[in-house]
């Protein structure tokens, strides 16, 4: 009965095994079934998305979308007839493609209307592929099908399933219509099996196939090495920076020029690291350690001997020395015989004599030090920090993805881009920063990054980018284990107009002694003094208020200019703006005080709020900022291109930005306000630009501006004037 059981449950065991086998080997069978046609892969190509399809269900679907059949590679026509489904039996009708040459010339006159091009367009055609597996549709580039590399691992892969699942069978040709028949021969050219039939038909007598040697039937044709799609060369290195295999052509032209070549060896060893090598070079660290840390021992070992040595060769010499002192000399026997004298004037001579070499001999021993210490104290180690060093002795990984300080970066003459590595994240020994434009058409193929390597710190200064545009950015660290990830992408706007660098000039103006200006004419602030606290005493009856104002030392007489400028939130009242010069010095040079405090600078054109009878364009254009908030009077919505005459007559405020930009156009007689960290459009207001015009800001009670310096890598640093801080 025991004997049953046992034989019954290893029956169960076995049953319950083949189960699970199958159970495997069906699941495996569905990752290498193509999405389009549902069957095992055929020539499969990989797509941009990472994602395979077989070549001939490429054309097909390319040509459901309305491309012409030369985004194919006529050249590449599978040599095996069972390569595409619709050839998959002699009784089938065959596929007629056009010759190559032909295709060739309908490329060269534009043959076809499809998708993304117009008849006659010079622009070339970018095809389009709508992945079937994750349901987006992918850029082929100008070559289309062309440019895409076979999966010849995957080839292998299809081919050995279908030999473990043929096994004990018999092999099947693969050009009969269904139901087939056992194969008989098998062509290394076409790398396919045939029965009689099949074999006479696909080798017909008087054609260059009919050369074909015959073989015995088997699944296990190899397929040839990896081909390189532009150049028709197999593939012999790794391009890093591209992340793509190329030939020896494509090493050699400009597209790969200065990126990281290395040959496809290195990169497969690096790729295919066993776990059994990384244990060998653990081990092999390890034991390099303990050979050090057994060298040293053995050093500090000697050093002690030596030591000891020597401290016992001295102390000898001492203790020989102190010897023959005591009984080299007979002193204690002469002393003994001398007490023998019976002569007394002898015994008092000799006595005497005796008495001091006595006195002599007690002394030196009495002062007896050993020639050297005892103590090793010196000998101790300090092994603290090489234990810690030991215990947090771990693997080596790449650095962490790096996080944007977005409140360091930004755009102005120039890109300063600043990240920091997240705690705890191993440090990088340098890292790669990848920009590019999102406002244009990326070009065909893969997206185009512009690289910076190696770039040492953690910042960067990206130099003259192009006005008017966004760019996107992102880093990321590499230190010996490799790359890390990358950063979360950034978005920056640069400026919609070239840079105007100006310093504040002083020089001119009325109520100069209060205003004071840094010494890099960079930063000014205005310092209400004794007039605010009389104006604060007459506010029922009038108040007297000082008009404070200061140019800028440039003055814009074309094209389009930008700057932008920090207000401290808490300045009372702020005008920040732009004017014609000859009227700016009309108006303001040795004005008198103001009466009522909703006098304006600026004739009532600040702010769009201008005469609606007044058809000439203002000579001053400024914008009101009081108590962090910014006025936008009639018409001022918050929208950018609205004039003065636009919008609803009720003004309305909002918040102060950190930064604001100007940026005049000085043809069109414009002047924008924009805020500088998102480039969202304040207020827009017409201008006369009959003569030059200067940046200007006005000041009434205490306020205070910083204009934007220049980007550029350089140490922290905070300048205050008169207790207003300097903003970044």
């Amino acid at each position: 009965m025991a004997t049953m059981g046992g034989e019954s449950d290893r029956g169960a065991i076995e049953a319950s095994g083949r189960i699970g086998s199958e159970t495997s080997m069906k699941n495996m069978e569905r990752e290498l079934l193509c999405p389009v046609c549902q069957e095992m892969y055929k020539q499969p190509l990989v797509l941009p998305c990472t994602h395979n399809v077989c070549q001939a269900c490429a054309r097909e679907v390319l040509g459901q979308q309305g491309y012409g059949s030369h985004t194919g590679d006529p050249s590449s026509e599978p040599t095996s007839p069972a390569s595409t489904p619709s050839t998959r039996s002699p009784r089938l009708g065959r596929r007629t493609l056009p010759k190559a040459d032909r295709l060739d010339r309908l490329l060269k006159s534009g043959f076809g209307t499809y998708p993304g091009r117009k008849r006659g367009a010079l622009h070339p055609q970018i095809v389009t592929f709508p992945c079937p597996a994750c349901q987006g549709d992918v850029e082929l580039g100008e070559r289309g099908l062309n440019g895409l590399f076979r999966n010849l691992t995957l080839e292998r892969v299809v081919e050995r399933y279908r030999q473990s699942v043929s096994v004990g069978g018999a092999i099947l040709c693969q050009l009969c219509k269904p139901p087939p028949l056992e194969a008989t021969k098998g062509c290394t050219e076409c790398r396919a099996t045939f029965c009689n039939e099949c074999f006479k038909l696909y080798h017909p007598w008087g054609t260059q196939k009919a050369q074909h040697e015959p073989t015995l039937p088997t699944l296990t044709f190899r397929p040839k090495g990896l081909m390189c799609p532009d150049h028709k060369e197999e593939v012999s290195h790794y391009c890093k920076t591209c992340q793509r295999l190329v030939c020896q052509l494509c090493r050699v032209r400009r597209t790969h020029s200065g990126h990281k070549i290395t040959p496809v060896l290195s990169a497969y060893q690096a790729l295919k690291v066993s776990g059994q090598q990384a244990k060998e070079e653990v081990a092999q660290l390890v034991r390099g350690l303990g050979a050090v840390l057994e060298e040293k021992r053995a050093t500090l070992l000697q050093a002690i001997d030596e030591c000891q040595q020597e401290r016992l060769a001295r102390l000898g010499a001492q203790l020989q020395e102190h010897r023959s002192l005591l009984d080299g000399s007979g002193l204690v026997g002469y002393a003994q015989e001398v007490l023998k004298e019976t002569d007394q004037p002898c015994f008092v001579q000799a006595a005497k004599q005796l008495h001091h070499r006595i006195a002599r001999a007690t002394e030196a021993l009495q002062n007896f030090r050993p020639a050297t210490s005892s103590s090793f104290r010196h000998c101790q180690l300090d092994v603290g920090r090489e234990m810690k060093l030991l215990t947090e002795l771990s693997f080596l990984r790449v650095p962490e993805a790096p996080v944007i300080d977005t409140q360091r970066t930004f755009a102005y003459d120039q890109i300063f881009l600043c990240w920091r590595l997240p705690p705890h994240s191993p440090p990088a020994w340098h890292y790669t920063v990848e920009f590019r434009r999102t406002d244009v058409p990326n070009p065909p193929g893969p997206t185009r990054w512009q690289r910076r390597e190696e770039v040492r710190g953690t910042s960067a200064l990206l130099e003259n980018p192009d006005p008017g545009s966004v760019y996107v950015l992102r880093v990321r660290g590499c230190n010996k284990a490799g790359y890390g990830e990358y950063s979360e992408d950034v978005h920056l706007h640069t400026p919609p107009a070239p840079v105007l660098h100006f310093f504040l000039d002083g020089r001119w103006g009325s109520s100069r002694e209060r205003l004071a200006i840094s010494k890099d004419q960079r930063a000014v602030r205005s310092i209400p003094g004794v007039p605010l606290l009389l104006a604060a005493e007459r506010l029922l009856t009038g108040c007297h208020l000082s008009v404070d104002i200061v140019l800028g030392d440039v003055a814009v007489t074309q094209g389009r200019s930008y700057w932008a400028c920090a207000v401290d939130p808490a300045s009372y009242l702020v005008k920040v703006g732009v004017g014609l010069e000859s009227k700016l010095q009309e108006n303001f040079q040795g004005a008198p005080d103001v009466v009522s405090p909703r006098y304006d600078p600026d004739s009532g054109h600040d702010s769009g709020a201008e005469d609606a009878t007044v058809e000439a364009s203002p000579p001053f254009a400024f914008l009101t900022i009081g108590m962090g908030k910014i006025l936008l009077g009639a018409g001022g919505s918050g929208g950018a291109g609205l004039t003065g005459r636009d919008g609803p007559g009720a003004g309305c405020t909002v918040p102060l930005p950190p930064r604001l930009g100007i940026c005049l156009d000085y043809e069109r007689g414009r002047v924008s306000f924009l805020d500088a960290v998102s480039f969202r459009g304040l207020l827009e207001c017409p201008l006369d630009c009959s003569g030059p015009v200067c940046p200007a800001f006005c000041f009434i009670g205490g306020g205070a501006v910083q204009l934007q310096e220049p980007v550029g890598i350089k140490p922290e640093r905070k300048v205050t004037i008169g207790g207003f801080s300097k903003l970044d």
